[in-house]
């Protein structure tokens, strides 16, 4: 099936590509990256007199453009076809798609591959406003739980490097959101329970006292006790939850092996994508890599800050 969908002319011709993308991000029509210009009378596409693909010149402000400006495609010099396949493939895959293994397919440097998987998945994060469209709602069960990503000697759980707590809530049936959090405290995760959870949920957690004193804030909070063996009593479980870091883990310990603390946030973006764009909730593989490519505009990344990122947690260590 992947084979066949790559074989459409956007993935492999150049021409055919900047026509896909232009019209995903301009579904209207050009609009002028510096100044905003989308008066088709005052922009006009210079074919054939430049050897740059998909070149505009906005009449209004007199500079050049294209469509990869403003988006994680600027400054690569990658071409475009290429990139539409690894944002399919990165959103398709299941077992997810490895660094090394984007480096064997492009035949390109580790460097290239690593910083093209950190821009895709800039891509897939979710950008949140001053105001937030909470999880849950009336009548939906939100599940929240704690995980914890890395090597624990004691414990001689899987994975490199040190542990790092990974806070997510879940709607049964819906979506999720995922975040790397310093210490897991009531201190740190009430508010963002308040921020991102609907009151009007149905609140379902484990015994730890972190969700104490919370309950009163929903419909409801049932609560099960994992210390004692107890995973489900009625309808109260954290299952979904726990299924939800069951993937986290074996993509990042199966395929990834690894990942950093400064990077982690991106990676938790990536399995929330394909998660929140799963089959059950009606979206395939075409639309999913269709709404990833919706969320290039304005998440420009360079390389720089993104190894800055690295270096700074690296200091810190």
């Amino acid at each position: 099936m992947a084979s066949s969908v790559l074989n459409a002319p956007h993935f492999q011709d150049e021409d055919a590509a900047f026509a896909y993308v232009e019209g995903r991000i301009w579904p209207n029509g050009p609009v002028c990256h510096h100044c905003g210009n989308c008066e088709g009378k005052r922009i006009r596409k210079l074919a054939g007199k430049t050897t740059r693909r998909g070149l505009y010149k906005c009449y209004e402000c007199g500079k050049p453009f294209t469509v990869r400006m403003g988006t994680i495609f600027e400054s690569s010099h990658l071409p475009l076809h290429l990139w539409l396949q690894i944002i399919h493939l990165m959103c398709a895959s299941k077992k997810r798609i490895s660094t090394r293994q984007i480096q064997r397919m492009l035949v390109c440097s580790m460097k290239t591959a690593w910083f093209l998987g950190h821009r895709i998945r800039e891509a897939m994060t979710e950008k949140h406003g001053i105001i937030i469209s909470p999880l849950g709602g009336a009548e939906v069960t939100l599940e929240a739980d704690e995980a914890y990503i890395g090597r624990d000697a004691s414990k001689k759980l899987a994975g490199p490097g040190p542990q790092m707590p990974v806070f997510s809530l879940v709607e049964r049936g819906g979506r999720v959101r995922s975040f790397h959090v310093a210490n897991v405290t009531a201190k740190n995760l009430h508010p963002m329970i308040a921020r991102h959870a609907s009151p009007a949920s149905n609140f379902m957690t484990d015994e730890s006292n972190i969700y104490g004193g919370i309950g009163w804030n929903f419909a409801s909070h049932e609560t099960v006790c994992h210390s004692a063996k107890e995973y489900v009593r009625g309808s109260a479980h954290t299952n979904t939850v726990e299924g939800y870091f069951s993937i986290l883990k074996r993509g990042i310990y199966g395929v990834y092996q690894h990942v950093s603390e400064a990077h982690l946030k991106r990676y938790l973006a990536e399995f929330d994508f394909r998660y929140n764009n799963r089959i059950k909730l009606r979206v395939d593989d075409v639309a999913r890599a269709d709404k990833a490519l919706d969320g290039v505009v304005g998440k420009r990344l360079t390389y720089q800050t993104t190894c800055r990122g690295r270096t700074a947690q690296q200091a810190q260590a």
